[in-house]
């Protein structure tokens, strides 16, 4: 299967994609603000810059595209057939800093909860879940 796109429309469209600030951050965000949560983002001094980071409750909040995260059994994981070499190398460095992260943010002592980006269409069972994981002082 080759590329629908020419290697430079693709380069485009990949220059294009957002690393912060995305739809899905948008969403997750809104909704802890709704639930009276208040919050900082990016945070550059902790491993990975969290994208939600509730210092308070000593909670951070990482919203992970699937695709670029690699979510394990989501349909948007793939991996393009063009340059196949070159993606699977990325989405493993990406998987492994992932990896690292979380294993460094647990042992400063905080508890994580990661938002897949395929999550966010069942809005009951996210607003579910972030209600369980921010009012829950024992995690």
């Amino acid at each position: 299967m080759t590329d629908r796109l020419t290697p430079e429309q693709r380069s485009s469209v990949m220059r294009s994609v957002r690393q912060k600030d995305t739809a899905p951050e948008r969403t997750v965000r809104s909704k802890i603000h709704a639930m009276g949560f208040r919050f900082r983002l990016h945070v550059r001094t902790l491993p990975g810059n969290p994208d939600i980071v509730l210092p308070r409750h000593r909670k951070i909040i990482l919203v992970h595209g699937c695709f670029w995260h690699q979510h394990p059994g989501c349909r948007k994981a793939t991996i393009p057939q063009s340059n196949r070499e070159f993606w699977q190398k990325k989405l493993e460095r990406n998987r492994s800093r992932d990896r690292q992260v979380l294993h460094d943010l647990i042992a400063e002592g905080w508890s994580i909860l990661v938002v897949w980006e395929c999550q966010l269409r069942d809005g009951k069972n996210l607003e579910d879940r972030l209600r369980r994981f921010l009012y829950d002082e024992h995690r």
